[in-house]
């Protein structure tokens, strides 16, 4: 298996998701605004969107896919296959439960991490009546990232990679044709994130039979290893808990501030997801499986080797995508949303949460590459440690900060966090020996240097000749943005390629 193709396959299977997304998003934007209706959608979508971070993609996969991967290796298909149906037995029993008890205590719920939102009784109302719509996604969503964590394991890296994009083509009908049989109309929201639950779990069961991975739930809670996929999953949890806690703290800053804050740091954050989900989660899903593999097969220079690569893809992509996105807030903000509903000061308020958020996104994507350094030892008490400080330190620069910088200080915040995070978890890496750092950094780094100063010049440049940002309709802002866009890239990778950058040095064949 070639990582290299794995990461461009799921890179642009992502992208496609991401693009879907910010249609879904400018949408949103044009047809709700930033207001009442939104911030409470927002907050009904993020609560189960957290919990499937926690229980689904995060944890749940940092315990199982090492396991899962050392079954596959030296226990054979009968023994995976029973696993399987072990662990998606216990999974499922205890999110029906989670799902249940949400749906049931959505008022309690939106009172503990949206205090604010108890000043206003109508827009408390909405948000209750959203969260218990939108629950049961962490249930089928869950159900959903086990099916992919399955196909990653057996480098099936595409279908789950693809699976987003159903959420988004879900949210886009509903908004687009189903809005006036809701009322209120931010209603369809909601339903389009059950339907889009569903389609994605759906999606993925046939790829599982393909495999012969297709296994119907089971209970046994005496089989060892659904214990040791517990007994990995508690730290996970408390580790995953840490940075969610994080975003809910910063919820429930940002539910105290203005009508729209909530809002603004949304569509700030979705911009910034886009590298980061493009590079962040296509790197962190590709290397979690290939350095299990390459840990229990006991090669630990490979394994440090890989995590190297990891890390040189990591500069190289995304130190201009966080530079670009700082220096185009403005352009990015006022051409994919400011219409309709979404004023100029909607846009001009999430450029500040974009910028801040644009600090961290190095940050952010770097913990995606160094985390599964550890899971895939099965080692999450390390990590844990670091996010729990980190969650600390937020909490004091968020104290710091909301007070001279409202919102974007809740967002420059996250950013700092991120960047602490990742420098421990890198000198963790360093102190256990698991990492050695390959020859040649220096003059990589001097090299990244010079190409991206090469590209925000020429993106500072071609932003002084253009026209105003809020003129001209919809499809002539993105053209402009697209100018803007491209001329940037070839910038930055003309200048690395004058400098000796070749596509073939970061080819790596990695354990099938």
């Amino acid at each position: 298996m070639n990582l290299l193709k794995s990461l461009a396959a799921v890179s642009s299977i992502t992208m496609l998701s991401r693009i879907l997304g910010f249609v879904r998003d400018t949408l949103i934007a044009r047809t709700f605004g930033a207001g009442m209706a939104t911030d409470a959608f927002f907050i009904a979508f993020k609560l189960p969107n957290l919990l499937r971070r926690i229980f689904a993609e995060g944890a749940f996969s940092q315990a199982f896919v090492p396991i899962l991967a050392e079954y596959k290796s030296q226990k054979g298909e009968e023994a995976t296959r029973t696993f399987i149906a072990y662990v998606s037995g216990l999974l499922t029993l205890v999110l029906a439960l989670v799902t249940a008890l949400g749906m049931i205590a959505a008022p309690w719920v939106i009172w503990a991490t949206a205090p604010g939102f108890t000043d206003t009784p109508e827009k408390f109302e909405l948000t209750s009546s959203l969260l218990r719509v939108t629950f049961p996604y962490i249930l089928l969503i869950s159900l959903s990232s086990l099916a992919g964590a399955i196909l990653n394991t057996y480098n099936r890296f595409s279908v789950p990679a693809f699976v987003p994009t159903l959420l988004n083509v879900s949210m886009i009908i509903f908004s687009l044709f189903l809005t006036p049989y809701f009322n209120p109309p931010v209603m369809a929201l909601g339903w389009a994130v059950l339907v889009g639950g569903l389609a994605q779990l759906l999606y993925q069961l046939p790829h599982l039979k393909k495999i012969g991975m297709l296994v119907l739930p089971r209970l046994n809670l005496r089989d060892t290893g659904v214990w040791r996929v517990m007994k990995q999953m508690l730290p996970a949890i408390l580790g995953v808990s840490v940075s969610q806690i994080s975003l809910i703290i910063n919820t429930i800053f940002a539910s105290f501030l203005v009508a729209g804050s909530v809002s603004w740091m949304y569509y700030a954050d979705r911009l910034m997801e886009l590298p980061s989900g493009v590079l962040g989660v296509a790197l962190g899903t590709i290397l979690l499986p290939t350095l299990a593999k390459t840990y229990a097969s006991k090669d630990r220079q490979e394994y440090s080797r890989i995590l190297d690569w990891g890390l040189r893809l990591c500069f190289v992509l995304v130190l201009p995508c966080s530079l670009a996105l700082g220096i185009l807030a403005e352009p990015l903000t006022v051409s994919l949303f400011q219409y309709g509903a979404f004023s100029a000061f909607d846009a001009s308020m999430t450029q500040r949460a974009l910028i801040a958020y644009s600090v961290g996104l190095l940050g952010i994507i770097v913990i995606k590459v160094l985390a599964p350094g550890f899971y895939a030892q099965q080692n999450i008490r390390t990590p844990v440690k670091i996010a729990i400080f980190t969650l600390i330190v937020t909490q004091l620069f968020n104290l710091v900060l909301i007070g001279p910088l409202a919102h974007a200080g809740l967002a420059l915040a996250i950013s700092i966090g991120a960047c602490i995070n990742a420098s421990l978890l890198f000198y963790q890496l360093r102190k256990q020996q698991m990492y050695q750092p390959q020859p040649g950094w220096a003059k990589f780094g001097l090299k990244l240097v010079i190409a991206v100063m090469v590209m925000s010049a020429v993106l500072l440049a071609g932003m002084h000749f253009m026209p105003a940002w809020d003129q001209g309709h919809m499809l002539e802002r993105f053209l402009r943005l697209g100018a803007l866009v491209v001329a940037g890239v070839v910038a930055y990778f003309g200048m690395l390629l004058l400098m000796g950058f070749r596509l073939r040095d970061f080819n790596r064949k990695a354990l099938s």
